[in-house]
């Protein structure tokens, strides 16, 4: 695959879990939501890898770490919305930290931070926009 089509690949794989994330969260499903809402934001993460440094990705789930690996300029406010994204891949995939989450997602606590992922998601497709 060339490396536009590798950011094709990661760009529609996101956009498929954008709407799923929206569908769980309809179905009140939240705390797997919020889990797709992480995939949505690593895979846009990984194509703005592809395009600045290497078709090679980096085998990670920290959003923190794939930006700085993609070598976003990230402001202090996206680094703690990064890191508590990433906290949603640890709760939902780990039995011991699916019972706080679970007690965690209520309706607006979900919407609230599902907004936080739609405004990273509309930031990093903008980056992919001009690269």
């Amino acid at each position: 695959m060339t490396k536009d089509e590798i950011i094709v690949y990661w760009v529609t794989s996101a956009d498929q879990d954008y709407q799923t994330m929206i569908h769980l969260y309809e179905s009140k499903d939240y705390h797997w939501s919020l889990f797709m809402g992480h995939l949505v934001l690593e895979k846009l993460l990984k194509a703005v890898y592809v395009a600045r440094v290497d078709t090679e990705i980096p085998r990670i789930h920290d959003l923190l770490r794939i930006s700085e690996k993609a070598a976003l300029n990230l402001n202090d406010k996206q680094k703690d919305q990064l890191d508590l994204v990433s906290s949603f891949n640890i709760a939902a995939r780990y039995p011991d930290y699916k019972h706080s989450i679970y007690q965690k997602c209520t309706p607006s606590f979900t919407k609230e931070n599902l907004m936080t992922i739609k405004e990273l998601r509309t930031w990093l497709l903008g980056v992919l926009e001009k690269k």
